[in-house]
């Protein structure tokens, strides 16, 4: 079984043609800047909207002090949900079968992100088997893994769309609870695979948007060969989630200072930049 929080039916952001993203549930990390925090943990969780919450308590005392399945009935704006459903690799991949042809005809098909994918090693595993032959399949991904799952999930997929996020093991430590050594391996992997991919950076401002770190990505991505970047501004609104799991979106650094793209680093070392 899986545990996923979200269908994106028409996706164009997550990989070649129109595309199909699964959502799964569960993720090592703790980016400080994490837009997904309903991605976070592997188990479901019940979330409450805030637009248009009255704040009346209603829920809360449903549930002694916490959201639970009675607090859906008693919400007068009916704000309250479950995120994250249980789901067999069969099931999954019959709710993908009906809409193939549609993603076929795009030269698109079904991307698996998070959370993190390669965190749920079987579900994915299973569910790209089943794909094979049927359809473009990807994997977006932290590449926080073990090197064999990895490899095995490379094996199985057409497409990468693989984050990079600091190139110093402490700072990136402290900015998403893990250090990067994995991540850095897996990327060489990836980089001398023949496979192809996409590097994507979210650009957090005074985290990784220096120059320092930019030059040294640049290094690193030129140093194998790789010559595509696309660049992610951080979005101003990834905080508005938190609320809705009943958590405090903390940061310590200043969301409203736009983030620096130093493009111009990139294009010293060869690589082409796209500002989605």
């Amino acid at each position: 079984m899986g545990a996923i929080f979200s269908v994106e039916e028409f996706s164009t952001f997550d990989g070649p043609g129109i595309r199909m993203t699964v959502f799964m549930k569960g993720c090592p990390l703790r980016c400080m800047w994490c837009h997904n925090p309903e991605g976070q943990s592997f188990h479901s969780q019940y979330v409450r909207s805030q637009n248009g919450c009255l704040h009346c308590g209603a829920c809360l005392a449903a549930g002694g002090g916490i959201l639970t399945a009675d607090s859906i009935s008693v919400c007068p704006q009916n704000l309250i949900r479950l995120c994250g459903t249980e789901i067999s690799p069969e099931a999954m991949i019959q709710e993908i079968e009906g809409k193939l042809w549609m993603l076929n005809a795009s030269g698109g098909g079904v991307t698996f992100s998070g959370g993190e994918p390669l965190a749920q090693p079987d579900f994915l595993m299973s569910c790209l088997d089943m794909l094979e032959g049927k359809t473009h399949r990807a994997i977006q991904t932290s590449g926080f893994a073990s090197k064999e799952i990895f490899a095995e999930a490379l094996k199985r997929c057409e497409y990468v769309l693989y984050d990079l996020k600091l190139m110093d093991s402490e700072l990136h430590k402290k900015y998403t609870g893990v250090d990067n050594r994995c991540i850095l391996e897996n990327y060489r992997t990836l980089a001398t695979s023949g496979k192809p991919f996409i590097t994507r950076i979210p650009l957090i401002p005074c985290v990784n948007d220096t120059l320092d770190n930019i030059t040294q990505t640049a290094q690193f991505m030129s140093q194998l060969g790789v010559t595509k970047v696309e660049l992610l501004p951080y979005n101003k609104a990834a905080g508005a989630k938190y609320k809705m799991l009943g958590r405090e979106y903390i940061t310590d650094f200043d969301p409203s200072v736009p983030p620096q793209s130093h493009t111009e680093v990139f294009e010293h070392y060869g690589i082409g930049v796209k500002i989605l």
